[in-house]
C-alpha cells in the first residue's frame, strides 16, 4: 500500500486534503467494526468501532480547524485565528479520553458477567483487526509528513490518535488471535483493558501539547536560538532584550527590544529594523516578528535610574 500522493498550490490545500482523507477512512472503518463487534458479540472490538467513531469527531475536528486557522486575520482577531488548532489538538485529547472510559467500562462488565463459548464469526473479526491497522498505519504516517511539512498542531494530533488506533487494533488482533486458540473468552475484556490504558498514555500527551501552545509558551530552543544568532551577527547591534516569542497554530510570533547607537537617524533605524526582521522570516517560516529600537545610551541609564538593572 502506497502512501497517498497529489499536488497542491497551497499548504492549506494539503492540510485540508489530508484531514478529508482521514475522515473517510475512520468512516470505513467504524461501519466495518460495529458490524463485525456486534455480530460476533467482541467487546474489544466493539471498543475500537467507539474508539474509531471518536477518530471520526476528532477528524471532523482537525479539518474544521485546519480551515480556521488559515483565516486571515480580522478586526476582532488581529493575531489570526490559528490556536483553533490547538483547541482541536485539546478536543481530540478530551475525546480519546471519552473512549477509555467506555473501554473501561465495558471491559470490567464483561470480566464480571464471562461467557464460556466463543463466538465462530471471531475470524472476521481478527481480519477486520488487521485491516485496520495496516489501513491506519500508512494513513497516520501520511498525516504526520504533512503535518510536519505544513506545520500543523491539528493534523499532528489526528496522527496521533491514528497511530494509537494501530496499537489498540494490534491489542485487539493479538486478544482475538488468543480467544480463538485458546476458546477463552476473557482475552477478550483484558485485551480491551490493555487498550484503554495505552489511549490514556495518548490523550496526556496530546493534552500537554495542546496547552502548553494555548497558554503561549515560547517557541523551542532551537528557533529561538536562530533569532538569537541573527541579532547578534549585525554589528549595528550592540545589544538586544526582552525577546519574547509564542505560536499560534503553524504561526510563530516574536517582539524584542534591540538597542543600537544613539545617534543613529531615523531612516538607519527604519532600514535596519527591516533587514533583520526580513532575516529571521527568511530562517523561521510564517514568522511575525515585531522590533522596537532603542538608543543603547540613553536605554542603558533610563534602566539604571527608573529600574535599578544595569544594562551591558
Amino acid at each position: 500500500m502506497t502512501q497517498p500522493s497529489t499536488d497542491f498550490d497551497t499548504p492549506s490545500q494539503q492540510k485540508v486534503f489530508a484531514a478529508r482523507l482521514s475522515i473517510m477512512s475512520n468512516a470505513l472503518l467504524v461501519l466495518l467494526k460495529l458490524l463485525v463487534g456486534i455480530w460476533s458479540g467482541s467487546i474489544s472490538i466493539l471498543s475500537e468501532a467507539f474508539h474509531s467513531a471518536s477518530d471520526l469527531l476528532a477528524s471532523g475536528i482537525a479539518l474544521m480547524a485546519v480551515r480556521i486557522a488559515e483565516v486571515p486575520p480580522d478586526d476582532e482577531h488581529p493575531y489570526g485565528h490559528g490556536k483553533a488548532e490547538s483547541l482541536s489538538g485539546l478536543a481530540e485529547a478530551l475525546l480519546i479520553f471519552v473512549a477509555a472510559g467506555y473501554i473501561f467500562y465495558e471491559a470490567i462488565h464483561k470480566l464480571l458477567t464471562p461467557v464460556h463459548s466463543v463466538h465462530t464469526s471471531v475470524d472476521i473479526g481478527i481480519g477486520v483487526m488487521a485491516f485496520s491497522a495496516i489501513l491506519n498505519t500508512f494513513l497516520s504516517r501520511y498525516l504526520f509528513r504533512v503535518a510536519q511539512q505544513t506545520d500543523s498542531v491539528a493534523l499532528s494530533a489526528d496522527a496521533e490518535h491514528l497511530r494509537t488506533d494501530v496499537y489498540t487494533s494490534v491489542g485487539v488482533l493479538v486478544g482475538l488471535m488468543l480467544v480463538r486458540l485458546t476458546d477463552i473468552a476473557w482475552f477478550d475484556p483484558v485485551t480491551a483493558l490493555f487498550v484503554a490504558i495505552l489511549i490514556l498514555k495518548t490523550t496526556y500527551h496530546l493534552a500537554h501539547k495542546a496547552l502548553q501552545l494555548l497558554l503561549d509558551v515560547r517557541l523551542p530552543d532551537s528557533e529561538v536560538q536562530t533569532i538569537r544568532e541573527i541579532l547578534k551577527s549585525d554589528e549595528r547591534v550592540m545589544d538586544f532584550h526582552q525577546l519574547r516569542t509564542r505560536k499560534s497554530g503553524a504561526h510563530r510570533y516574536a517582539d524584542v527590544h534591540v538597542l543600537i547607537e544613539d545617534q543613529s537617524t531615523l531612516i538607519e533605524a527604519h532600514d535596519l529594523t527591516e533587514e533583520l526582521e526580513d532575516k529571521i522570516r527568511a530562517a523561521l517560516s510564517s514568522m511575525h516578528i515585531n522590533i522596537h529600537i532603542e538608543p543603547y545610551h540613553a536605554e542603558v541609564e533610563h534602566q539604571r535610574k527608573a529600574h535599578g538593572r544595569y544594562l551591558p
